[in-house]
């Protein structure tokens, strides 16, 4: 019998997870694959926590609960970088490592969030739904070097998207928390702005900060009404930084011109979302980390950290 018990949850590693099988035979690990789709809630976890060591998780609703049932976890280890699912506090308190990997999908998210971007200047989906029903119509657009884009967060992702933007010789905004170097601003190109002027000023305001206490609902009503109406509003950061509610009404009430999703307040993404049935809104399913390379390189470095910590003088190749 192994000396640790693992439990993989993270959809993306499932299907691979038979490669790594002499990873972990080598560090006298077995593993289990749970029966998951999108995330395990807190009631799936309480039902089967507490027989592993360790556990290769996705978005699971880790509450307090779960670690209090938790008995034999030693460590947490996330598929990808958002943790805002698990009780950091709680997994603290029971003694519980939590890893993941910081900054893994960089390239895919900031390639997706100047994808939207695109296809909303130059309405590239809206004259080709025009052409498949038989409307021949040249819908307005506007080139780059004519709009501002403005980004809220601008850590690794952020910054790689005004990096990307940058040739296209847009005006860039960024607004963050965090004081940015100067160095890296006068690299970026990008002129550091309060949260309200960059709402205020972007035809498109991306969203590319964490979710934590200070961010849920970030954009709410108040945001919304500050943006222009012809502005175009990009979310392939987290869902609850974004209240739902208040981005229906502003798209309903024409006070912004559409929106771009690749995260939802809640997941999956209900059947009866108004926002299925707006032309102005493109959506994907929480799928902006799409990139062979980069769940190449996730799926090695979680499987590092999380034997880093249960073998930290043995073998973890």
């Amino acid at each position: 019998m192994a000396k640790w018990r693992v439990l993989i949850t993270a959809p993306y590693m499932l299907p691979i997870i038979d490669e790594y099988a002499d990873v972990f035979k080598c560090n006298d690990a077995e593993y289990v694959k749970a029966n998951v789709e999108e995330r395990l809630e807190e009631d799936a976890l309480l039902e089967i926590v507490g027989d592993y060591h360790a556990i290769i998780a996705g978005d699971d609703r880790f509450t307090r609960r779960v670690f209090e049932a938790a008995k034999n976890l030693k460590v947490l280890s996330k598929w990808g970088t958002g943790i805002d699912s698990y009780d950091q506090a709680a997994a603290a308190d029971h003694g519980i490592t939590i890893t993941r990997t910081v900054d893994a999908f960089t390239e895919p998210v900031s390639d997706t969030v100047l994808g939207y971007v695109l296809n909303f200047s130059r309405n590239l989906t809206a004259m080709d739904r025009h052409m498949k029903d038989g409307v021949w119509e040249k819908i307005p657009g506007r080139a780059l070097n004519e709009s501002t884009i403005g980004v809220i967060g601008v850590g690794a992702t952020g910054s790689a998207v005004l990096r990307k933007a940058r040739p296209f010789d847009a005006r860039l905004l960024g607004t963050d928390i965090a004081e940015l170097q100067p160095g890296h601003i006068k690299t970026l190109g990008v002129e550091m702005v309060s949260f309200e002027t960059l709402l205020t000023d972007s035809d498109f305001v991306c969203l590319q900060c964490d979710l934590n206490e200070t961010s849920h609902h970030l954009m709410n009503r108040d945001a919304f009404k500050r943006m222009k109406s012809t502005a175009f509003f990009i979310n392939c950061a987290r869902g609850p930084v974004v209240d739902e509610q208040a981005l229906i009404w502003a798209l309903e009430n024409g006070e912004i011109a559409g929106a771009g999703l690749d995260v939802f307040e809640h997941e999956p993404l209900p059947a009866d979302s108004p926002l299925k049935q707006m032309h102005n809104v493109f959506m994907a399913p929480h799928n902006s980390n799409s990139s062979p390379k980069a769940w190449r390189n996730v799926h090695q470095l979680t499987l590092d950290a999380m034997f880093g910590v249960l073998n930290p003088d043995g073998p973890t190749a």
